[in-house]
């Protein structure tokens, strides 16, 4: 019986094209853009890692005040604390990353790999099993374990590959197994090439409950036992900043927490947008199949009036708004896969993402999620026009003849589902208004540099064969040639570019100022080389540049305007003194030094676009003698012009030097906004759509409507009304439907927008602008579909209508 309701579905379904493709593309974009970014929450947030037991693990995460969290900071005497004196742990470890190993083995050719360096626990905490081999212990400070794919691959399935001899960053080890198939490490979209044994800190730390421990009992010992890492440094007892950070447990069987707090919330948002553009497909498909319902009721009828069974026709209906469901989940699934590679492309230009690769690959979460979606869809809103086209007993309906009349309890129903879909296109379109605004300030925020017109390139000089200071001469030297290329105006060199971060941060103390214990805060510190704030444009606010003379002369700083105002709010800043405080961790890298003041430079971000000024100071690389790989070229044009002559102006001033990467400062700053660009991205398409489906399915029910009410239309004419009179009538209906669905539509942003706001910080809603220029769409979008039903309307023949009467 099914498989007859199949086929008489599918005659049905080529016997209206039309109808078939509209509904199934509508659908198709619907369930498409879900499956889209359900694939992408799925891989970076369900989907668990390869080892034993993986709900039971955790990660200690470090949260400063007004900063991400972050993990891969802990000391090695913190981990053994933890680990001597927590209760509700079956066991602790720690690992540390390095994503530019180089590895050799044999006699071969020197090659980068990803490599952690682990504790000699961690395989055993994980509960893993080696392929071949055996794992790390706690004395293996020369050995190494591969991944299997890595084994697989690179090393072409060697089964002799335990007991090879490597080279890993110039230092001799030997492999001593290979880790299971599977399991690729931690790191969500990193795969692991080498595990080595680490000894020292800078450690992420991961966890094992016990059997039976809950996550409320291990974040309350966790919050005790921290309070020895609050003790293990002096420099805790004077960093207010520090004082105030927490520690977080979060569960780590997904992989680590690093790439879910940078895109988890976007894909959530995300989620909820293409929700409702999915809700919005529904409806529509809801309103062409309570029209097309009404069409087919004489069919029906006599069907009935044969012997059908009424939940046997219903059951038919039902199957045939299924296999619509499936046909446009099987294309939407199609259109997902492009969409996801675009998603992709997008989310790969993020700083903390450049090095990672997420693959997405169907699994039965996103199959269930599919196949659910176009189960409930066909099933729940097919109900309702099945329903309505077996509601009447067929003696009426054929009595009716070549009557369309309908009750007005369905009249407004079908206007209810048009009211629906204006209030969903309402939220669409104002979301994509507010979140392009939103991208719109953080692009053209003062972010104390100008990013059009700047190239980065960055050099590898490791293969060279020089040391830092023997680069300088070849740096100096690069950077003329690279100043007489046609199109650069300048050229200079940083270790971190704006919205970088800084090379590193310090406690400072100023000449003549007492600072107060609680203003202390950490000073962001670069060295860059002369021309840098002429060729990034932050404006030298007073004093002068650094200079290539000012090497073998005394130490001389620039401060950031902010940093100056806090340490010498009522005096000239210039030519007074700025010591850099020892670390009480390290010493120190050069002791204690104390440079003069020889200018003050225009605040800039250092590591976020939404972050305020931070206090900067900036060195003259050629006279501290810390060289840096990073060019920066301002151009006066498009930067990729004169991309190709600055690599062949790098390979001709140090023989043998490698670009590692060239990019621009804009991609830079966007890198820096992925979650925003995003949101922005996906919003402004599906508000696009979401607005052109509701005009789509207004235009549907005004034609429709005009159809079933000829008869009235013409009783009206033949009466005394006028062509107008009736247009008018249909314009009047539209626009009730409409003004009460841009009214729906306005309650429901109002009622959304505290939840977008917590999932995107400092999202402004200060005026009803983008809900009245949402509304006036929408009205818009209403005349252009009524027109061509109010125009039909206008002439009809009262004649002949009535013949039909």
């Amino acid at each position: 019986m099914a498989y007859e309701d199949a086929r008489y579905a599918l005659r049905l379904m080529r016997r209206s094209p039309g109808f078939t493709a509209v509904a199934v593309f509508s659908l198709a974009l619907g369930i498409g853009a879900n499956a889209a970014i359900f694939s992408l929450l799925n891989t970076v947030m369900l989907r668990t890692l390869e080892v034993q037991h993986p709900e039971q693990l955790v990660e200690f995460l470090q949260k400063y005040p007004g900063e991400p969290r972050g993990n891969g900071g802990w000391s090695r005497a913190s981990y053994e604390h933890f680990r001597d004196h927590a209760e509700v742990y079956s066991a602790i470890t720690g690992t540390s990353f390095d994503d530019q190993t180089r590895f050799v083995i044999g006699g071969g050719t020197p090659e980068t790999v990803i490599s952690e360096g682990v504790l000699g626990n961690y395989f055993r905490t994980l509960g893993l099993k080696p392929a071949a081999g055996r794992f790390l212990g706690a004395g293996d400070t020369a050995g190494a374990v591969v991944n299997w794919r890595y084994w697989r691959g690179r090393l072409h399935g060697d089964p002799l590959i335990v007991g090879r001899s490597i080279r890993i960053n110039d230092q001799p080890m030997t492999i001593v197994g290979v880790a299971p198939r599977g399991y690729d490490g931690p790191r969500v979209g990193v795969e692991t090439d080498i595990w080595t044994l680490r000894e020292k800190d800078g450690l992420t730390l991961l966890a094992r409950l016990k059997p039976g421990a809950t996550m409320a009992q291990a974040r309350a010992e966790i919050a005790v036992l921290y309070g020895f890492t609050m003790r293990e440094h002096p420099r805790y007892g004077v960093d207010p900043k520090v004082r105030q950070m927490k520690v977080e447990l979060e569960p780590a069987g997904a992989g680590l927490a690093n790439v879910r707090d940078q895109i988890g919330k976007p894909l959530v948002l995300l989620m909820a947008v293409v929700g409702s553009v999915l809700l919005l497909a529904c409806v529509n498909l809801a309103s062409m199949l309570l029209a097309r319902g009404a069409g087919r009721q004489g069919e029906l009828a006599v069907r009935v009036a044969v012997g059908a069974g009424r939940l046997r026709l219903m059951r038919q209906m039902l199957t045939e708004t299924v296999l619509l469901s499936v046909a446009g989940t099987v294309l939407g699934l199609v259109l997902a896969y492009f969409s996801t590679a675009v998603l992709l492309r997008i989310m790969a230009s993020a700083r903390v993402l450049e090095r990672i690769d997420i693959h997405v690959q169907p699994d039965w979460h996103l199959l269930a999620f599919a196949g659910g979606v176009a189960v409930v869809t066909g099933v729940l809103f097919g109900l309702a026009p099945a329903w309505y086209a077996m509601r009447a007993s067929p003696a009426v309906i054929l009595r009716q003849s070549g009557s369309r009349g309908e009750t007005r309890v369905w009249r407004w129903f079908g206007k209810s589902l048009v009211a629906t879909q204006v209030a969903i296109s309402v939220l669409l379109v104002t979301a994509a208004a507010l979140f392009l605004g939103h991208l719109t300030r953080l692009r053209t925020a003062n972010l104390g540099f100008r990013s059009d017109h700047v190239l980065l390139m960055i050099l590898d000089p490791s293969v060279t064969g020089y040391t830092r200071n023997e680069l300088a001469p070849s740096y100096r030297d690069l950077l003329g040639r690279l100043e007489a290329i046609p199109g650069v105006r300048s050229a200079t060199m940083c270790a971190c570019s704006p919205i970088q971060g800084c090379g590193a941060s310090r406690f400072v103390t100023a000449e003549g100022f007492q600072e107060r214990p609680e203003d202390r805060q950490w000073t962001a510190l670069s060295w860059v080389a002369p021309k840098y704030f002429e060729t990034i444009g932050t404006p030298l606010i007073a004093g002068r540049d650094f200079s290539f003379r000012d090497a073998g002369g005394p130490r001389v700083a620039i401060l950031s305007q902010e940093m100056a105002r806090h340490y010498f709010p009522e005096v000239n800043a210039i030519g007074r003194h700025v010591t850099i405080e020892v670390d009480p961790r390290t010493g120190g890298w050069q002791g204690s030094p104390t440079y003069e003041v020889i200018g003050v430079a225009g605040d800039s971000k250092v590591t976020e676009v939404r972050d305020p000024p931070h206090r900067a100071m900036y060195f003259n690389m050629f006279q501290d003698g810390r060289m840096f790989n990073q060019f920066v070229l301002r151009t006066s044009g498009k930067p990729e012009w004169v991309a190709g002559a600055a690599q062949r102006a790098a390979r001709e001033a140090i023989r043998g030097v490698a670009v590692a990467k060239m990019t621009t400062l804009e991609a830079q700053v966007d890198s820096a906004i992925v979650p925003e660009r995003l949101i922005a991205t996906i919003s402004e398409f599906f508000g696009v759509l979401g607005a052109v489906m509701a005009g789509i399915g207004l235009y549907g029910l005004l034609a429709y409507s005009v159809t079933r009410r000829v008869n009235e239309i013409g009783v009206r004419m033949a009466l005394g009304a006028t062509a107008g009179d009736v247009r008018w009538l249909v314009l009047r209906e539209t626009a009730g439907t409409v003004a009460a669905g841009i009214a729906l539509g306005a309650a429901l942003v109002i009622w959304c927008r505290p939840v977008a706001a917590s999932l995107v910080p400092d999202l402004r809603f200060e005026s009803a602008a983008p809900v009245v220029w949402s509304g006036a769409v929408m009205a818009a979008l209403a005349v252009a579909a009524s027109y061509l039903p109010a125009r039909r309307a206008g002439r009809v023949d009262p004649m002949k209508a009535l013949r039909q009467e």
